[in-house]
């Protein structure tokens, strides 16, 4: 009984965690998203694969009253990018593939094991979105794309169907590609703004077989080290993003790496009850990144899209009314915020009008401090505008 309590009593308790000041925060989640500086990833189709590596995911938007996304979110880290850039990532280089994140996303090729369990399922099973889907119609894309590759146009024969959901198709063989891609029997080998070319993904890359597929503690793990390497502090929502079911597995990887004191805990003001973690060496980077820099950010970028967690670091609530009556909008259709520094300072209703070879603007909301020096800042934010109409209006 003794050796019990002595060996009771020498147990470490948790540390109490460490306090970071949302200045500080911020400045390592933009550092960890690389908006601290100018052009972290060079240029060109190795930029695309090197972003998309550490960011883990670039998302795929089809709203193009501006650019897509996944070409502004490339763009806003890499100042030189071109379109052709990606093209070339995702069907020359083919370093960056299109799958299924939390979203449609161009995620790494390297990355691709841990969603092979993702493709084997959709293989066992054909429930919900796909069960509509015919043999007939598989064997139909399947026969033409042993041929080469193709999109849907250039199938022509389809009997049309009535939709089973609004975003569905009424031509069968649309269904059955989709299938065959998330199945991983296809993959999108090249794309034309959301016009996708299919091809047999064996095919594509060259494999005679898909990658071994991770098992759950490989990917648990994964998708630990892609939140730590892109967010620097993390919360189980922001790690467990619209994959609620990971969570139990996650915290006790957490737990572990803490008593390994590769992990530790944090307090943020206003996070409440919300545990956040960090590397140690993460909260040494606190800072400033390169000065004058401005960004015009996708409601998509990643930076954005939880919505929570950019209200708790920038203390800003990002609305994303495209899908809100137009009399009950607040920031507009398609707002960006904008970045300044490290603080998001303004939201731009933007409209690009491709004929007239300009981009429009709808509305301009200041957010944030009232006493920010708003002339200065919208001098900035008009000279960033001049490059973003550039890169909206380019090749």
């Amino acid at each position: 009984m003794r050796a019990f309590l002595l060996s009771w009593g020498s147990m470490k308790k948790p540390a109490a965690p460490l306090t970071v000041s949302n200045a500080a925060a911020r400045r390592i989640w933009l550092r960890a998203q690389r908006l601290d500086r100018r052009a972290p990833f060079g240029e060109g189709p190795d930029a695309v694969a090197e972003a998309a590596a550490h960011l883990g995911y670039v998302q795929i938007d089809t709203i193009n009253v501006i650019e897509r996304s996944h070409h502004h979110i490339l763009f806003t880290r890499i100042p030189a990018y071109r379109r052709a850039d990606l093209r070339a990532a995702q069907s020359i280089d083919k370093s960056v593939f299109e799958y299924w994140t939390h979203a449609l996303a161009y995620v790494p090729t390297r990355d691709i094991g841990f969603f092979v369990p993702d493709m084997k399922h959709y293989r066992r099973e054909r429930g919900g979105w796909f069960s509509s889907v015919q043999p007939q119609d598989t064997r139909k894309v399947m026969r033409l794309i042993r041929k080469g590759p193709l999109s849907i146009r250039d199938i022509d024969d389809d009997v049309l169907r009535e939709k089973d959901h609004e975003w569905a198709s009424r031509k069968p063989s649309k269904r059955a590609l989709q299938l065959g891609f998330y199945q991983g029997l296809l993959a999108v080998s090249a794309r034309t703004g959301m016009l996708k070319t299919y091809d047999l993904l064996l095919r594509h890359f060259g494999w005679e077989k898909l990658p071994k597929a991770a098992t759950g503690a490989e990917t648990t793990a994964y998708l630990l080290d892609r939140a730590l390497r892109s967010q620097g502090i993390v919360s189980l929502e922001s790690i467990c993003h619209l994959y609620a079911s990971a969570k139990p597995a996650m915290r006790k990887l957490i737990e572990a790496r803490m008593r390994r004191g590769e992990l530790v805990a944090v307090a943020l003001d206003g996070a409440g009850k919300q545990e956040h973690w960090a590397a140690p060496a993460t909260l040494d980077e606190t800072a400033e990144g390169e000065p004058g820099l401005v960004h015009i950010l996708s409601p998509f970028d990643p930076l954005i899209i939880q919505r929570k967690r950019t209200s708790l670091f920038f203390g800003h609530d990002h609305r994303f009314e495209a899908y809100v009556p137009k009399e009950k909008r607040k920031l507009g259709y398609f707002a960006l915020p904008v970045l300044v520094g490290d603080m998001i300072v303004a939201t731009l209703d933007l409209k690009t009008d491709r004929k007239q070879r300009k981009v429009l603007m709808q509305k301009w909301t200041w957010v944030g401090a009232k006493n920010a020096p708003r002339k200065e800042l919208k001098r900035r934010i008009e000279e960033e505008l001049d490059r973003f109409e550039q890169f909206q209006l380019g090749d």
